[in-house]
């Protein structure tokens, strides 16, 4: 059995300015239509900002999951050469299960976009996560992080086709 993988990093150039890429990105509400698993996200109270929580709905195949989240960071580019971030952690029943992120770079006339994944699921609860994943996502631990690279890249590519011409 191969050692666990606990994080992953994919990215993609987006034909837009960082601070309109991070606008639309930022706005959680957004999600459902670019990932292949988040159907739908609730915010209680837009627009969100650091500390706003939301809800999000999940699917794969017949796996039908929600999860509880929490926006870390929220800096917006500013000016021509600026970098933004956008970070949220997700958990379930008040456990931690992954860091999202999302950084945005000025390249060329368009936007660098990184997005990161990081497992959370250590410690106390790491046990229960994982179990809670296996049945109500259909995901391993160790299949996780395939299907999130798949889902990353999937997610990057919709962003970037929604502004236009795109490069790996």
């Amino acid at each position: 059995m191969s050692e666990r993988q606990w994080s992953l990093q994919e990215q993609i150039v987006v034909d837009a300015e960082p601070a309109d890429v991070h606008a639309v990105v930022s706005d959680l509400r957004n999600m459902g239509r670019w990932s292949p698993e988040c159907r739908k996200v609730w915010v209680p109270r837009p627009p969100a900002g650091v500390g706003s929580r939301f809800a999000g709905f999940n699917r794969r195949g017949p796996f039908l999951w929600f999860t509880v989240g929490r926006i870390v960071a929220l800096r917006a580019p500013e000016g021509p050469a600026g970098h933004g971030e956008f970070t949220f952690d997700v958990g379930i029943f008040g456990l931690p299960i992954a860091r999202w992120g999302y950084r945005f770079e000025p390249q060329g006339d368009g936007t660098l976009v990184t997005e990161t994944w990081q497992d959370l699921r250590r410690g106390p609860g790491a046990r229960l996560t994982d179990l809670l994943g296996s049945v109500f996502a259909g995901t391993s631990p160790e299949r996780r992080v395939e299907i999130n690279r798949a889902g990353m890249r999937t997610t990057l590519g919709r962003l970037a086709a929604g502004f236009g011409r795109q490069t790996a």
